[in-house]
């Protein structure tokens, strides 16, 4: 049997690694150069491989999609993953987050030796082939050389999503399986910035300061209010960063219903409301206001200038109103950042479209996998 793998990111790479050590001859097609390319990019952050949470709190994070995905998760849990990469070769630890890293938090050495064992299993590896459909029943590539056809036993479509089209996943596959008559809802960012109207002078001066120690509260479904506690990034369009990124979908979706989207943020979470209030009724004496803030709220740099982007200089002296704002900082945000730009991609091929085993209703024998299907994949 001879299966054709299209796409060389991570999904890709693990069908061939399955099919392969099952002794199925396998040839591989990517339109880069090299495989992998988003991965390493990824390695560049320690590569955060998966999470060591209890399973319902894992499953959870996969959203709407969490009692799909979970009994293909069952078959590949994060330990089994863990186990994967020790055969590999390669460590991990686990951080004090819950996050598994390879203990040399590089992506690079785990792509390696991942490589040689397809090599050693016979995985036959094609770059610089585009697929661009069929002609007949032979799939068809663009090469340097022209163009060329393959054809096996079954395919496997793992081509990514539309994010960081540059690494290689510029969804063009989307109107090659449209014209085949398949469902695909339409590509989102998904772990993603967001833009939010900043003063000129919050974004010349905090551009690139982190926001840390803060809990962050959202909307979701049924209005019920998801909490997450972390940190993130001010840019110079927005914000961006682990803690925005776990809350994108919430925070996409509203933002498409209604045109913006309120992130509640508690920017002093060691200290309850009374707590807080209680400190800021003390008298600031001649102390500028950011060193009041810092001594008795425990607030400083980028926190500070949130406040004055939304409190009046007057409001300062109102200890009530002070305090509920550090409590719950309305910060409002007006869209996702470009789909180009995030780390991944929501949408894709419904899952109405395809059979249980992930296989093509309209095209039986072809399989996809990865980014391709129509899921928010988590992050950190």
């Amino acid at each position: 049997m001879s299966i054709l793998v299209i796409g060389g990111g991570p999904a890709g790479l693990m069908a061939a690694d399955v099919l392969s050590s099952a002794r199925v001859s396998v040839d591989l097609f990517d339109a880069m150069p090299s495989v992998g390319r988003k991965f390493l990019m990824a390695g560049k952050g320690g590569l955060n491989i998966t999470h060591s949470e209890p399973w319902d709190a894992f499953v959870a994070r996969y959203g709407a999609r969490s009692a799909i995905i979970e009994k293909h998760l069952k078959n590949f849990t994060p330990d089994d993953f863990r186990a994967w990469v020790h055969a590999l070769g390669v460590e991990t630890f686990v951080g004090s987050s819950g996050r598994v890293f390879p203990k040399e938090m590089k992506a690079a050495p785990l792509l390696r030796a991942w490589l040689r064992r397809l090599r050693a299993n016979g995985v036959q590896f094609h770059m610089r082939h585009k697929w661009v459909g069929w002609d007949r029943e032979k799939l068809k590539f663009e090469t340097p050389q022209g163009s060329a056809v393959f054809s096996g036993d079954g395919v496997v479509l793992a081509l990514g999503g539309g994010s960081w089209p540059q690494l290689g996943s510029d969804a063009a596959w989307v109107n090659v399986l449209r014209g085949r008559s398949v469902d695909i809802a339409p590509l989102q960012p998904s772990n993603c910035g967001f833009d939010v109207n900043w003063s000129a002078f919050f974004r010349e001066k905090y551009a690139g300061a982190p926001i840390k120690a803060v809990v962050a509260s959202v909307s979701g479904p049924g209005e019920d209010m998801i909490r997450r506690q972390g940190e993130f990034v001010v840019t110079s369009t927005g914000v961006e960063g682990s803690l925005i990124y776990a809350l994108s979908a919430n925070l996409r979706d509203t933002i498409a219903m209604h045109g913006k989207a309120v992130l509640w943020l508690d920017l002093a979470p060691g200290k309850t409301h009374a707590q807080l209030e209680q400190s800021l009724q003390k008298p600031r004496g001649r102390k500028s206001l950011p060193n009041f803030l810092r001594e008795y709220a425990g607030l400083e740099g980028a926190k500070v200038g949130l406040l004055r982007e939304a409190l009046k200089p007057d409001d300062f002296a109102n200890t009530k109103h002070l305090a509920a704002t550090i409590k719950a900082f309305p910060l409002t945000l007006i869209a996702t950042r470009p789909l180009g730009e995030a780390i991944s991609t929501a949408g894709g091929v419904r899952f109405d479209a395809l059979e249980e085993n992930l296989m093509l209703k309209n095209i039986p024998g072809v399989f996809v996998a990865g980014e391709m299907l129509d899921w928010d994949a988590p992050t950190g």
